[in-house]
């Protein structure tokens, strides 16, 4: 074992080559604009194949491949491995796992430990920065930036802000934050100014991890709260390399958790704060525990039976419960490889990144796998296995054009930043093991996971409703909430001995699977009668003739002084005529009271939507109030 340090000047990088590390960290400040992964290292460069140990000179620190940023290179002599076949996977051999207990290793920073050391030289984390770590690798890195955010980050500051893209560097943060016992609360960097002040006085944060260039390119400040990534990673000595080496190489397991205090951490203590999308009101601090992300892990692992020859594409933002827990801890504590990018719309990017790294897992929303069939070559994508699309309802017309593309199906999947999120998905084709039960129907979101329950309750939620009634769903089991950051009230209001009203319609068959119709919030009161916002959308959009599931017109509300709500119609440019489109949907049959009036459709020039591909609810009534109401009464 040997260690070499010194810092060298890498092509195309801006940073200043410094002469030694203690003038690099006093040098100008060109620094990367993710933490420990530098922004400037997309290149052409041939990198090793998955399995195969780098060599010292291609090795940096905390998540950098650039040798600039190395203050001191560590690699285990004789290491390399030749790179690791993949196998496909004997389905009907696969152990019955379908009375597994939910049981397991008690936290998440614990089974983050077991897997980089199981991983070894494996490629564990990528990115298109240029970045690619081993297991070994990250672990190491990991320990390094926990000593540095501890010396920092105060005992008394339990949560910490994150304010950075998807990178193998921003997951460094969060698992350097749960291993030192702190709730990191990944912000939103596709909000308003406003709402990300509301967030950050919820929170009440004292440190934001960000990079001034990512945060300048945003246009977002957080104020005095910043700890500038760069700098930090500057801050890592010596002596906090060795130490850590000392740690992740040649500590028992058992004594490393010690000495991290990972034996004090509990299943039910915070892991991380999210905040909801605030697609239909103001965003709400949820309060998810080891447990509760932990028991998503497992039930991840039980439906698609992950394994080292996976790679998932880490298109998500970590803000988004969807990718926090699908994209960054199941990676980190389980089997699989990851290989991150900062932007899901980019189509190529992701499709290359697919390509180098021979992905098998996307996690998407049904916005983002739009724009995949329509813009990533279809080679691209050749090794995917498993799609799942989630977040927003999963149109039949997207699955059947990204699989006459891609030649894999996505299978729907649901969830709620209150349950971790997953609360149930339909098994891809792929990962079916023959000889057991039904685990997929299409037009349904799939059955309860591992350990979850639903039922179907009245609108007050008081009597629960047979097999195949709409009503209410609720959810119970290890991935409910601990409850919303200070504010027991609206708690209350949604969670009732152990129940988790989700506030969407749905239904159950006689299998178990759960079909949702629509929204609580996406229902209107007219004339005593409740109409579905969902119904009345999808049937404009047949009118208007949208291919591939596309989305060109979406259905809202403004009060109304004599049917109690109006609906309001917003639409993409179009030669339709609305008087025409509104007879046609009268022709069709859709009920009367359904149908809005021709003087209620208004044109915009694209349809506003959240940085997880959702569609801004709060902000379509805010414009229908707009438009349609405080216009008038003007």
């Amino acid at each position: 074992m040997r260690a070499i340090g010194g810092w060298r000047k890498c092509p195309g990088c801006p940073t200043t080559p410094a002469t030694s590390a203690r003038s690099a960290t006093a040098g100008s400040g060109a620094s990367c604009s993710v933490p420990w992964g530098c922004r400037s290292a997309r290149t052409t460069t041939s990198r090793p194949h998955r399995g195969e140990a780098r060599s010292p000179a291609d090795r940096g620190t905390f998540g950098c491949s650039h040798r600039h940023h190395a203050i001191l290179m560590v690699w285990v002599k004789g290491a390399t491995s030749p790179g690791e076949t993949r196998l496909r996977r004997e389905r009907a051999t696969m152990p019955d796992h379908s009375q597994a207990p939910t049981s397991g290793p008690p936290v998440l920073p614990r089974q983050m430990l077991r897997a980089c050391r199981s991983a070894g030289n494996r490629m564990k984390m990528a990115d298109s920065l240029g970045t690619r770590v081993t297991g070994r690798e990250l672990l190491l890195r990991t320990l390094v930036a926990k000593r540095v955010l501890d010396r920092v980050i105060g005992p008394d500051d339990t949560m910490v802000g994150v304010l950075l893209p998807p990178t193998v560097g921003a997951a460094i943060v969060n698992a350097a934050l749960a291993l030192s016992g702190k709730v990191a609360v990944n912000l939103n960097y596709t909000s308003t100014q406003s709402i990300l002040d509301v967030c950050m006085n919820r929170a009440r944060l004292k440190h934001v991890v960000s990079s001034p260039l990512f945060l300048s390119r945003v246009k977002l400040d957080v104020g005095p709260r910043l700890l500038d990534a760069g700098e930090l990673r500057k801050q890592a000595t010596v002596l906090d390399m060795v130490v850590a080496f000392a740690q992740a190489r040649l500590m028992p397991l058992g004594m490393l958790e010690k000495s991290l205090g990972l034996d004090r951490i509990r299943p039910d203590d915070p892991l991380t704060v999210i905040f909801t999308s605030g697609s239909t009101g103001d965003p709400k601090g949820v309060v998810l525990t080891q447990e509760n992300v932990g028991s998503n892990v497992r039930a991840i692992n039980h439906l698609v039976h992950l394994s080292p020859s996976d790679v998932a594409l880490g298109v998500l933002p970590f803000f988004h419960s969807y990718g926090y827990t699908t994209t960054l801890w199941t990676p980190l504590a389980l089997e699989p490889a990851v290989a991150y990018h900062t932007d899901p719309r980019d189509a190529h990017v992701v499709g290359k990144l697919a390509r180098e790294h021979h992905a098998t897992l996307l996690m998407a929303t049904p916005t983002f796998l739009r724009i995949y069939t329509r813009r990533t070559p279809a080679e691209d994508f050749a090794s995917l296995e498993c799609v799942f699309g989630a977040a927003e309802k999963l149109p039949k017309e997207v699955c059947d054009a990204f699989e006459k593309k891609f030649g894999v199906r996505p299978s729907e999947a649901y969830g709620s930043t209150e349950l971790s999120p997953l609360v149930a998905a339909n098994v891809p084709a792929s990962r079916h093991v023959p000889g057991r039960p039904v685990d997929a129907r299409e037009g349904t979101v799939g059955k309860p996971i591992l350990g979850s329950r639903a039922r179907i309750t009245d609108r007050e939620g008081e009597r629960e409703l047979p097999v195949g009634e709409d009503g209410l769903l609720w959810i119970a089991g290890p991935n409910v909430m601990q409850g919303y950051l200070d504010r027991p009230d609206l708690t209350a209001k949604v969670m009732k001995e152990g129940w988790y009203c989700t506030g969407d319609i749905a239904k159950l068959d006689p299998d178990g699977f759960i079909t949702i119709t629509g929204r609580e919030s996406r229902f209107s009161k007219i004339g005593g009668e409740m109409v579905p916002h969902l119904a009345v959308e999808e049937a404009i959009n047949m009118e208007l003739g949208a291919a591939d599931g596309d989305l060109l017109a979406v259905v809202t509300a403004v009060p109304d002084r004599v049917k109690g709500e109006r609906l309001i119609v917003f639409h993409l440019p179009t030669d339709h005529d609305p008087k025409e489109v509104v007879r046609r949907l009268g022709e069709h049959g859709l009920p009367n009271l359904w149908v809005p009036g021709a003087d209620a459709f208004a044109e915009i020039a694209e349809l506003p939507m959240l940085g997880s591909g959702k569609l801004d609810l709060k902000h379509l009534a805010e414009m229908a109030r707009a438009t349609f109401v405080e216009a008038k009464d003007a």
